[in-house]
């Protein structure tokens, strides 16, 4: 069964000024991006999946429910949320209690929240700062914290709004770590995300979202294939899928490694492998 439907789905705040127009999609386990400039309706999408906006036509179904027959919290059960700015998420002023606020509201006893909350900031790297204020933290840390909190959670289906903002070279790194083993875990992850590079390196599915509509939907090679399109959309494929264009190569490699095999090989082309 598809992790979530999308079908017919329209969406405005004012008459007239529709937001998002006729999409229908189907969700698998498949970590999946979606990217757009700004103004194209990534984060109302997201507002909808999460059950903090209904359509206006068209249904939402998480795990086989209508978002319609359920309540926010309800779908926290089955969606989390990781918000872009940490700051907007985290509120006890110590981060095992932080981490373990999710899982204790979705109806976890104490011991059970307590063994997720730290299992989780064992994944995110932060088992040993437990007993600190997440605010004497960096704010790289504070984001780890705000993706373990949601983690600990247990739901099928966990959204990142930004996950690499403020995150150095390391922590990227983590997070895209996190997320292959979420996705390992059968988790569907989802991002909303303008780090075309990111994208690139850790996503298997990318949709392109223009002006209220599914403009691109596929594997993340195919989609990063076709620069023209993205155009479109004021979109530019990856750095190393530009370079490798600009060499007279055919195609998108998507990491440093796939564009050195494919010199190496001398065959102008990527990998065939989605």
């Amino acid at each position: 069964m598809n992790k979530i439907e999308i079908r017919k789905l329209r969406f405005h705040y004012s008459a007239g000024e529709e937001i998002l127009s006729d999409i229908s999609l189907d969700f698998d386990a498949r970590s999946t991006a979606i990217i757009g400039q700004n103004g194209a309706g990534k984060t109302t999408f997201v507002k909808l999946l999460k059950g903090l906006l209904q359509p206006v036509s068209g249904d939402v179904l998480i795990d086989g429910i209508n978002t319609r027959d359920m309540t926010v919290a309800g779908l926290a059960r089955h969606v989390g949320l990781v918000f872009q700015n940490p700051n907007d998420q985290i509120f006890k002023n110590k981060v095992l209690d932080e981490v373990m606020f999710g899982p204790s509201n979705i109806g976890q006893s104490p011991d059970e929240a307590r063994a997720s909350a730290l299992a989780a900031l064992q994944m995110v790297g932060l088992a040993d700062k437990q007993a600190e204020n997440p605010y004497d933290l960096s704010l790289s840390e504070r984001k780890l914290i705000s993706i373990a909190s949601i983690v600990a959670m247990h739901t099928d289906i966990i959204i990142f709004d930004e996950p690499t903002i403020a995150q150095d070279h390391a922590g990227k790194e983590r997070i895209k770590a996190i997320i292959r083993e979420l996705a390992k875990q059968g988790k569907l992850v989802l991002t909303i995300i303008h780090d075309m590079d990111f994208v690139a390196e850790t996503f298997e599915r990318t949709l392109v979202f223009a002006e209220g509509k599914v403009l691109l939907d596929g594997p993340t090679r195919e989609v990063y294939g076709l620069p023209g399109i993205l155009k479109q959309s004021h979109l530019e494929p990856p750095h190393i899928t530009q370079l490798y264009n600009r060499i007279g190569c055919q195609g998108a490699v998507l990491t440093v490694e796939e564009f050195i095999a494919a010199r190496r090989a001398g065959t102008g082309r990527p990998p065939v492998s989605a």
